[in-house]
C-alpha cells in the first residue's frame, strides 16, 4: 500500500490528517483483527527449518530496509554462513513464485528483489506467502542456513525467530494509522532490534510494563561514486559538473536528492516519480543528459539508458548491533557449518 502524496499530511495531526481518522480508524480494526487471529491462535504461523530473521518496519512509505538487508547479509557472509533472501517482490506485474537472477525481467520479480540478488550474489525467491518463498528456496539450495525476509513484519503466517524495525528520521510520523498517518500497526510493538538514524530515536517504551526494546542507530549516506551499467565508476562530485537530471521512482524521492546535494552533487533538475516506476517509457527523457538514479531504479532505468548513473545507499551500524546479533546467532549457529549448539 502506497501514499507517496501524504507525507506531509502524516508528519503532523492536522485538518487533513483528522478528516482521514474515519477511514483510519477501519483499517486499524481490521489490521488487529488480522493480528488477533494469530494471538489467539485462530491461525498459526509456518516456521521453516532454519532461522529467520525479518527486517520490516511499521510505517508506510519505505524506511530504507533494503539497505539493512543487504549489510546482514554481508556480515553472515563474512561470517561463514550461507544465507537466502525471501520477498513479496513489490512493484512487480506478475503473481506467485519466482526465482530471482542477476538477469531477471525487473517487471517480474520486483526491483528490490532484483537488487538484492545482483548486490548480494546469494539465492532470492519472491513470493506473495513468503513461506512459500522459503520452502522453495530451502528446497532448492539445502546449503542455506538461514533466511532474511525483506519486508514481513506485518506477515505473520511466516513464522519468525528475530524481527528488526527499521526507522527513518521520520519515525512514527503523526502516531496515527494508514491513511490518517503512516502506522501499519500500533507502535510500540514487540520486535527484537530497532534501527534508527542517529539523532532521531522512535519512542521506544513497549506495552509491557518496565520493559524498553533495544534500539540501535545507523547512518545512511550515499556511496561517494555512481555507477553505470557497464560497470564505469565516476565519482558523485565530477558528475556535479555535468548539470545533472536525478531522478527517482521511490517512496520519497526528495530525501534522495537532498542526499545527492549533501554529497557534493547537487542536481541540476530533479525527476519525482511514482514508487516502483517501471521505467519502460523514458522517451520523456533526454538524450544525451546526465542521468543519476537509485540503485533501485537502475535495475529497470539501464534496461533503455545503460549510461544513466546508478547511487548505492549505504548503511553504517554500530558495533553493539552486531554484538547483539552475535549474541543471538551464537546458540542457533554455533559454527561455519550451521550445526546447533548441544
Amino acid at each position: 500500500m502506497r501514499f507517496p502524496d501524504l507525507h506531509s499530511t502524516w508528519s503532523k495531526r492536522g485538518l487533513s490528517a483528522l478528516a482521514l481518522l474515519p477511514v483510519a480508524g477501519l483499517y486499524a480494526g481490521l489490521a488487529a483483527m488480522h493480528r488477533l487471529a494469530y494471538r489467539w491462535g485462530w491461525k498459526q504461523p509456518q516456521r521453516l527449518s532454519v532461522p529467520v530473521i525479518v527486517v520490516g518496519n511499521v510505517v508506510a512509505g519505505g524506511a530504507g530496509k533494503t539497505p539493512v538487508v543487504v549489510a546482514l547479509v554481508q556480515h553472515l557472509l563474512d561470517r561463514g554462513l550461507r544465507p537466502g533472501v525471501i520477498s513479496r517482490g513489490h512493484g512487480r506485474a506478475s503473481r506467485g513464485l519466482r526465482v530471482v537472477r542477476p538477469d531477471s525481467d525487473p517487471g517480474d520479480v520486483g526491483d528490490e528483489p532484483l537488487l538484492l540478488a545482483r548486490r548480494t550474489g546469494v539465492p532470492v525467491f519472491v513470493c506473495e506467502r513468503r513461506v512459500e518463498a522459503g520452502l522453495a528456496l530451502l528446497e532448492t539450495h539445502p546449503e542455506v542456513q538461514i533466511l532474511i525476509c525483506d519486508d514481513g513484519l506485518q506477515h505473520l503466517a511466516l513464522g519468525r525467530d528475530l524481527d528488526i524495525c527499521v526507522f527513518d528520521e521520520r519515525g512514527v510520523g503523526n502516531g496515527w494509522p494508514i491513511p490518517a498517518g503512516p502506522l501499519r500497526e500500533p507502535w510500540p510493538r514487540a520486535v527484537n532490534f530497532v534501527l534508527h538514524p542517529e539523532g532521531h530515536p522512535p519512542r521506544l517504551a513497549s506495552r509491557k510494563p518496565g520493559a524498553l526494546l533495544r534500539a540501535f542507530p545507523l547512518r545512511r549516506q550515499l556511496a561517494t561514486a555512481a555507477v553505470s551499467a557497464d560497470g564505469s565508476r565516476e565519482p558523485l562530485v565530477a558528475l556535479a559538473s555535468r548539470s545533472p537530471l536525478a531522478l527517482a521512482g521511490i517512496a520519497r524521492p526528495q530525501a534522495f536528492f537532498g542526499m545527492l546535494a549533501q554529497a557534493g552533487c547537487p542536481p541540476a533538475d530533479t525527476l519525482a516519480l511514482p514508487d516502483h516506476h517501471d521505467f519502460r517509457n523514458v522517451a520523456d527523457l533526454p538524450a544525451g543528459r546526465c542521468l543519476i538514479c537509485t540503485e533501485k531504479d537502475a535495475v529497470k532505468l539501464w534496461r533503455s539508458r545503460p549510461d544513466a548513473w546508478a547511487v548505492a545507499l549505504e548503511v553504517s551500524i554500530g558495533d553493539d548491533f552486531w554484538l547483539a546479533l552475535e549474541a543471538w546467532l551464537g546458540p542457533r549457529l554455533s559454527s561455519t557449518d550451521g550445526s546447533e549448539t548441544p
